[in-house]
């Protein structure tokens, strides 16, 4: 589908002020959100911390109790069916006849879709399983699917055709590493092809390796968003000595700013804050704001610090995640 240059200047997605909730129990609160057109956008939290009503209202499957969002330069919900065409989902995990094949269900949502082509039909399912690795399970049931497999086929309803937006609510379920893989791949191409692409995950390693930008969502609220690079730029740096002298360690790192975070036999961890090479008074610094790891030696040294190993590190991603959220991800992919 074309696009005019005023799509490519409005965002995908925008939400404001987005609230959803159930009795007492606010499962969305306030949410800002911005996603640019052509981004791999990774929308991050743990488990039940508001992602998918958040992709629900997004929809228009649910509607929300305040604010509002718009999708594709449209109102939601109101803007459903100009949208919804344009959007390939994957939500909540597919759903399937058990008992055809994997390409009839395929057949069944198209004939359900008024703005598709009969004539191409049989061509752009068998594409579809093609790009999703299914093609030699096209006329097995459904009921005969691994989970991992009805995932697959969940991708492929998406991309039976030419979306602006795709939508994918934990994509990776339920695959082996290779189909993890084949899925990361995939996600790239569609967005090298000028698809916006929406993921919902609690997998760092899945973000990291295919997203521009994220937004972390903690018990719903949203506590960061952006690119990815000044997401984990913001990342404070961490700074660990060995000595023997770890209250002498101690007090000078924290002369230079720095939050000492444990003093044990023989070690000393202490995290860099923002701001804390201005508070130390150092010119040198690194490219984060942590004061360079020389002149932290050499502040030890002149203090009579016996210094046995140093080691200094930029936060992973992972830890600033858990800063933000007071909860851990899993990692692995």
């Amino acid at each position: 589908m074309s696009r005019g240059a005023g799509d490519a200047l409005q965002p995908a997605i925008r939400a404001r002020g987005l609230t959803k909730r159930f009795g007492h129990h606010t499962a969305v609160d306030r949410l800002d959100l911005e996603v640019p057109r052509g981004a791999v956008f990774g929308f991050l939290g743990p488990n039940g911390s508001g992602k998918t009503t958040t992709i629900r209202m997004l929809l228009g499957l649910v509607s929300p109790t305040g604010g509002h969002a718009e999708v594709l330069g449209e109102d939601m919900p109101q803007g459903s069916r100009a949208v919804l065409p344009r959007v390939g989902a994957l939500v909540e995990g597919p759903a399937f006849y058990p008992f055809l094949s994997g390409a009839a269900n395929l057949a069944r949502l198209d004939v359900a879709d008024p703005r598709s082509l009969p004539r191409t039909r049989a061509a752009r399912i068998g594409e579809a399983l093609d790009r999703v690795g299914l093609s030699h399970a096209a006329r097995k049931r459904v009921h005969a699917y691994s989970l991992g497999m009805k995932q697959r086929l969940g991708l492929a309803a998406a991309l039976l055709a030419p979306r602006d937006l795709l939508v994918l609510d934990e994509p990776t379920n339920g695959l082996d590493p290779q189909g993890t893989r084949e899925v990361r791949g995939l996600i790239r191409s569609l967005a090298e092809d000028g698809t916006t692409v929406f993921i919902s995950s609690h997998l760092l390693a899945e973000v990291e390796q295919i997203c521009s930008h994220a937004a972390v969502l903690r018990a719903g609220k949203l506590v960061a968003q952006g690119p990815l690079d000044e997401l984990r730029g913001s990342a404070r740096a961490r700074i660990e000595v060995r000595t023997p002298d770890t209250a002498g360690a101690a007090e000078v790192l924290r002369r230079l700013g720095l939050a000492v975070e444990a003093a044990g036999p023989g070690v000393v961890a202490a995290a860099v804050p923002d701001g804390a090479a201005a508070a130390g008074g150092f010119a040198a610094a690194t490219h984060d704001g942590a004061p360079a790891p020389e002149a932290v030696v050499a502040a030890l040294v002149g203090a009579g610090v016996r210094v046995r190993g140093f080691t200094a590190e930029t936060a992973s991603l992972e830890e600033r995640f858990v800063e933000l959220t007071g909860e851990g991800f899993d990692v692995a992919g």
